[in-house]
């Protein structure tokens, strides 16, 4: 599956005359609790020869194509990227720590690292979450038995915003659930763990019985997210749109260079 991830990421850039800066793993397979029939998420950061961009309307910024039950591939363009990590975007503050990373050009993470503190709006990331853990709650959890495959993804979602909450001083909650059940109350490890093997054997569609102390447990963050959102601060990154504004000409103009 590897080198048929890296067959299209070449063919893409010879079709769509692209370079591919960045392209990672996004989903359950870099969170860390994959089903055996999980899809590989696949998620990429591009950008275009120079010309492209002096144009007087905008061109297309995202790539996207239909998921063929092994693998689900989109990109957005850099300056669209860039954009949305100034808004403080979650998605991509976890893409750039995937620790699956399909092929890198130009060490793009390492020259955006510096960037990524200040750029982290916890307010947005706490926001970010409690959505994803509302719709656990009150969608995904809400019958007597409930998709495990969810249930991960409510537990995922709680954990990262405990995370915003209880660490000021690293705010960027991690990407894998590993380090994220850190926080996990330890009274819950035990039926965690258990959930964790059951769905390395399960599919995608497997259901259980809903686990009420575990379900407790995430509307009780919900509630304590929610009641904490307005307090978390709202930094200021304009300083930092100039360095982006810098590190994207210097991307493009060595992309393409020959």
């Amino acid at each position: 599956m590897h080198a048929r991830i890296q067959t299209a990421l070449i063919s893409l850039e010879a079709t769509h005359n692209i370079r591919v800066l960045y392209a990672c793993e996004s989903g359950s397979r870099a969170w860390g609790f994959p089903s055996p029939d999980s899809d590989y998420d696949v998620r990429f950061i591009y950008c275009h020869p120079a010309d492209w961009y002096l144009t007087l309307d905008e061109g297309r910024d995202t790539l996207d194509f239909p998921v063929d039950g092994e693998l689900d591939l989109a990109g957005w363009e850099l300056r669209k990227a860039l954009r949305l990590l100034r808004g403080s975007n979650a998605a991509l503050f976890e893409w750039l720590q995937s620790p699956v990373v399909y092929g890198e050009r130009l060490d793009f993470q390492a020259r955006l690292a510096p960037l990524l503190p200040a750029l982290f709006n916890p307010r947005a990331g706490l926001h970010h979450y409690l959505g994803q853990l509302r719709r656990g709650v009150e969608e995904d959890l809400a019958g007597e038995e409930v998709r495990l495959k969810r249930l991960f993804y409510a537990l995922r979602a709680a954990l990262a915003a405990r995370w915003i909450q209880e660490r000021p001083g690293e705010a960027v909650p991690p990407m894998e659930f590993a380090r994220l059940r850190a926080l996990l109350p330890a009274d819950l490890a035990g039926e965690v763990d258990e959930l964790l093997r059951r769905k390395a054997h399960a599919n995608e569609k497997t259901m259980v019985a809903r686990p009420v102390a575990l379900a407790d447990f995430l509307q009780d963050e919900l509630a304590a997210g929610q009641a904490a959102r307005e307090g978390l601060p709202v930094p200021r990154g304009g300083r930092d749109s100039t360095e982006l504004d810098v590190l994207f000409r210097a991307l493009l103009s060595e992309a393409f260079a020959a």
